[in-house]
């Protein structure tokens, strides 16, 4: 029923101003699959070649708002995703996990005569047992998406692609080998980012950066009032925050919403005691 109401407020939408969503593309990837799992099928999508492609289409106004991959339940974090929050004035509109399920692609119908494998890293890594157990002596080949790689293997018949279902029917491969990724749970988080902010909607997620000053238990001490205040740290990533050597922005998700009253109290505090502060937006936790 949710995905049925996605889909009419979209059609909806399309005809009154249609929205702009940019995405990684080529078409065909797994995060053109999350745009339409959030915004439903009748919006306007545009396929990037890069992430930091994306922000920019946004921050420019080309587009309403992208959706960027942040996380993955094998491999972990996409720290490049991180990053680009650092200097970047747009705000995190939604979350959208999506179940990734990977599959051998190819033009040829005999494994035995595949040679290649491309993919993106990603999905290279969380496929990683099954290709050392089946196809241990094939190229491993990374490229910018798992579309693209769908793309390339078009051409070669000793080549195969680790992609989704539907770059295979995009691309017109035939399946060599289904569901590959190692773990059957897989699945990947993907953020919509936007300029606009969101109102709570009872059921929220707050995501922070910040950095703290460098002395002994700063971490610990900026931690401590969301723990007194019974707020739910759900994530926390550290990266290099490339000032100094050696310092770092802490990534942080938290349950609730900026504008809810004990959450907002407590960010007062972190925000006077943090070296760097900045939240990337409060939004409604995925729903399916």
């Amino acid at each position: 029923m949710a995905r049925l109401m996605r889909e009419i407020m979209s059609a909806c939408l399309s005809l009154e101003s249609p929205l702009t969503v940019a995405y990684l593309g080529p078409e065909g990837t797994y995060t053109q699959a999350a745009v339409n799992k959030h915004f439903g099928h009748f919006v306007s999508s545009r396929a990037l070649a890069a992430i930091d492609e994306i922000f920019r289409d946004v921050e420019s106004g080309n587009a309403d708002y992208g959706v960027v991959p942040v996380e993955n339940s094998t491999e972990g974090v996409i720290s490049h995703t991180l990053d680009l929050f650092v200097s970047s004035s747009l705000k995190v509109c939604g979350e959208v996990y999506l179940p990734v399920h990977h599959h051998l692609l190819s033009t040829n119908d005999n494994r035995d005569a595949i040679k290649r494998v491309y993919s993106h890293a990603q999905s290279l890594a969380q496929c990683r047992k099954w290709l050392d157990a089946k196809m241990p002596n094939v190229l491993r080949i990374a490229v910018a998406s798992n579309a693209e790689a769908a793309r390339m293997v078009r051409e070669e018949s000793d080549a195969a692609a680790i992609a989704g279902k539907a770059a295979g029917e995009l691309y017109e491969l035939g399946t060599l080998a289904a569901n590959i990724e190692d773990d059957p749970n897989n699945t990947t988080r993907f953020l919509v980012i936007g300029k606009q902010s969101v109102s709570p909607s009872g059921n929220d997620m707050t995501s922070l950066m910040l950095s703290v000053h460098n002395k002994p238990g700063a971490l610990h001490d900026l931690l401590t009032p969301f723990a007194d205040a019974g707020i739910d740290l759900t994530r926390i990533e550290s990266r290099p925050s490339r000032r100094a050597r050696w310092d770092y922005n802490f990534f942080i998700d938290i349950n609730g919403h900026a504008n809810d009253e004990v959450v907002a109290s407590v960010l007062d505090v972190i925000k006077e005691e943090s070296a760097f502060f900045k939240i990337l937006g409060s939004y409604p936790k995925n729903s399916a």
